[in-house]
Order: structure tokens, then sequence, then C-alpha cells
């Protein structure tokens, strides 16, 4: 059995959490494949190394000295090694980086890629583990996406198969240029590695017990999510839920490998399971989570007889798609419609949108609503089910906020609400509270049971 377990930049921050890690590993035997962010933050106000990486580059491309900069993050690392006895050559390996770096030899990408680098170096022979370098496995085309088949390929003849320590975040071209994916692509890095050494689970590992039903900066203590789909993540993560980079499902979802969301300071949690599993367990509750977004633009459409006109939709679009705007949902009337977007992919263009739109569909009339936002009720369990829109739809109006937008995936696993960017925070307190008694979240059972005495005869 193969479990690859990668570990986020707040696990391993420093020796402490080093030694955590070492145990987590020891505990299980199955765990010997391992990849590593850079080191994150130690403390609150702290930086992750990862950004001081970036400033660098920047430093670097305006001719500002960078020497402080590198400094403190050297002594990151040192730190660790100091602590932890370990033998790397650290101090050589930096300076030989420190200087390439202040000379404007090295590329941002392999710049920003050291912090990863050295992360793994010094993991690995703690570990007692050897080193991959993720840019001799993870391969890159050149127009920097991420070729599976090669990486598959790579992988296969390359890794060592008792185990290794890879760094995530970045790989290569065939050429060797460094490339990075996505900020966070470290969680992507474990899950491609997962899918190409077929493992059984892929574990991350972070500074939370796993996803939560709701942000608890907004709703008191929300209950632990114990199992949740890929769906349903994906769902959860788009609209705001950042425990796991919502790219990373998708190479262990084709492979069908369950990821296990861990907490590297709480071991003894159970954390959270997303797999591909849909069956209903009568002690599940009935939604998985609610999360949400602001600053969100609705243009509003209208014309005449819009139903009878072909075309008029995809005219409007072509426009948000001239101006290279991604279109998050579109709820629709008979004579009017709405194309709702990010506030911030908009910022510069959203009159100029609108002018076209005037100028080439000639609606009636056309009415921006910006300061929108949208919370996302999510749940596997809330397919099918009747009541559970109207239970939604009651606790915002007993709280008196207007509803401006609704929309639900054809899955039927989530209901979108459009509210007032002031009464945010307002209304996921309403929607979670009615699905929870006030210390849980209502579960099927409970919901049959009400079924149940609803019934003529039944409780009576």
């Amino acid at each position: 059995m193969i479990k690859v377990a990668k570990f986020g930049g707040s696990s391993v921050a420093d020796a402490e959490h080093f030694r955590k890690i070492r145990a987590i590993i020891e505990a299980d035997s199955s765990r010997r494949f391992v990849v590593v962010s850079a080191c994150g933050r130690r403390y609150k106000s702290d930086a992750k190394v990862t950004d001081l990486l970036y400033l660098v580059s920047a430093h670097v491309r305006y001719h500002v000295s960078c020497d402080d900069l590198l400094a403190d993050i050297g002594q990151r690392y040192f730190d660790i090694a100091d602590e932890l006895g370990l033998n790397y050559p650290i101090r050589e390996e930096f300076a030989a980086f420190a200087e390439k770096a202040k000379a404007g030899d090295l590329s941002t990408e392999e710049l920003v890629s050291r912090g990863e680098y050295f992360t793994a170096q010094l993991m690995a022979e703690y570990l007692g583990l050897p080193f991959l370098d993720a840019a001799d496995v993870v391969a890159f085309h050149h127009d920097g996406t991420l070729s599976m088949t090669r990486t598959q390929a790579l992988i296969q003849e390359r890794g060592i198969p008792g185990g290794f320590v890879m760094p995530g975040f970045y790989g290569a071209t065939r050429e060797g240029r460094i490339m990075l994916l996505d900020r966070g692509g470290g969680d992507i890095s474990g899950s491609i590695l997962a899918k190409c050494l077929d493992a059984a689970l892929y574990e991350n590992w972070t500074d939370v017990s796993g996803f939560l039903s709701a942000d608890p900066g907004i709703v008191p203590h929300p209950q632990p999510i114990s199992r949740i789909t890929y769906s349903e993540m994906r769902e959860l993560s788009y609209m705001g839920a950042s425990v796991l980079h919502e790219e990373a499902v998708f190479p262990v979802m084709e492979a069908g490998i369950p990821i296990a969301v861990r907490n590297t300071n709480r071991p003894e949690d159970p954390g959270t399971i997303i797999s591909d599993r849909e069956d209903f367990v009568a002690d599940e509750p009935i939604i998985t989570g609610v999360t949400g977004k602001r600053n969100f633009v609705a243009v509003h459409i209208l014309k005449d007889h819009m139903s009878n006109e072909v075309g008029i939709v995809r005219r409007v679009l072509s426009i948000f798609e001239r101006y290279r705007v991604s279109i998050e949902h579109i709820p629709s009337g008979i004579d009017s419609f709405a194309v709702v977007v990010q506030g911030e992919d908009v910022k510069d263009s959203l009159w100029s949108i609108v002018a076209d739109i005037k100028t080439e569909v000639q609606p009636d009339s056309i009415k921006v609503v910006d300061d929108l936002a949208l919370i996302s009720t999510v749940g596997r369990n809330m397919s099918g089910r009747p009541g559970i829109s109207g239970s939604l739809f009651a606790a915002l109006g007993q709280e008196g906020i207007s509803i401006r937008m609704i929309a639900q995936g054809s899955d039927e696993i989530n209901i979108i609400v459009g509210v007032r960017d002031e009464d945010f925070e307002r209304a996921i307190r309403a929607i979670y509270s009615a699905f929870s008694d006030g210390d849980h979240l209502l579960e099927l059972k409970d919901l049959k049971r009400a079924e149940a005495a609803a019934q003529p005869g039944v409780g009576i």
C-alpha cells in the first residue's frame, strides 16, 4: 500500500514542525513518498519563504539590493539545519544560489522554486529518504502546461521504489527550464505524484483538521466535515473554502484515489476524506457546507420578446469573451437575463462592455448591480429532497435579507444565492442555522423523521 504525504508551508515552517513530520512518517510504514512546500509562516506576522523569494526577484529586476532579504531567507534554513544537526551543506548551497540570484542569472521561476528545493533537501536527510528533484520528473510543455503523460513516464523511470522526498510547486521542460504551477501548486504536485504511483491514498497535511462546514470567523464553532465528494470539495473551494488547491483534485479524481486532509499539529484528528463515494448515510448532515465570496457584478439585460430572438445570449457572452472575462452565472427570465462576473475581472472594462452590449444587442434596458455577494450551500444529500431550498429562503427572509439572484447546478448539489455585500456574513449565519440544531448540523435521519411526522395520521 502506498500513501503520498504532502506537507504544506505551515507544516514545514521550522525545526519543530520537521520533528512533527518525522513522527507522522514513522507512525505509518506506507508513508514513504513525501512532497513538501517551501517554509511557511512560523507565526502570524511572519512571511512565507515563497513570498520573500518573489520579493528578491522584484528587487533584482529593479536593481535594488536584496542582501537583507536573502540573509533572512538563508537564516530560516540554517536554523532548521543547525537545530536538527543536519549535514546537508545548506550554507554553501544557499550562498551559491544567492550569488546567482543577485547577478540576475536565474529566471523568476527558478529563483522562486529554490524555496521548495532547499526545504526538500533538508527534509530528505532528516527523514532518511532519497531526494528526487521535481525538475527531473514533473514535465512541462513550453507553453507552461503540464505534460501528464511524460510526467508519469519519468516518475516510473526515475522514481525510487522505496520512497523519496520531492519538492512541490515546480517542474521543468525537456531543456531544463524551470516552470511553476499555480500558487498553492504543491497540492497539485502531491496529487500528480499520487496518480503516477497509483497510490491508495493522497494525504494533504496542513494546519487545520480538514474542511469545516463554514468559516469559523463567521459561524462560531462550525462542524468539521468528515466526508466529502470531489464535486462538493470543488464547489466549496471555488467559492472560498481554501484548505486545498481546487486543481489538486483532478489527477487523483481521475484515478479514483481518495484525499485525506489532515492536521500536522493534531495528527490524531480524523480530518476530512475526499472521495467519489456519493452514497447516502443516515447520520450524515443534510448540507455539507456553506461558503461564499464577495465582490461580484451582475449586468442585467432586458429586451421585450427576447425569448423569440435567436442568439441574443450568445452575442452578449461573446462581448464578455472579447474582454477575456469569465462568466460565473447566467440567471434568466422570459425577457431578461443577467451575466454575473467577478468584480475584479471587470474593474477596468465594465463600462466598455456595457457600451458594446448597447451597440451590438440594443436591449430595451441594461442595469449594472455591483456589491453583490454569492453564497453557496453545498451538499450531495440535498439532491432530490423537497423543502431544502424552501428552508434556505425562509431563513434569509426571517432575517430580512433580500435575495438578488438564485442559481443551482444541474447536479443539484449546490444552491447559490446572491445578496448584498453588507448582508454576506449575516446570510451565511442564517443559512447555517437553518440546517443546525445549535450544536450540530441536521442529519438525513432528522429530515426523514420530520417527513414521516408530516404524513397524514402520523404523530397524531
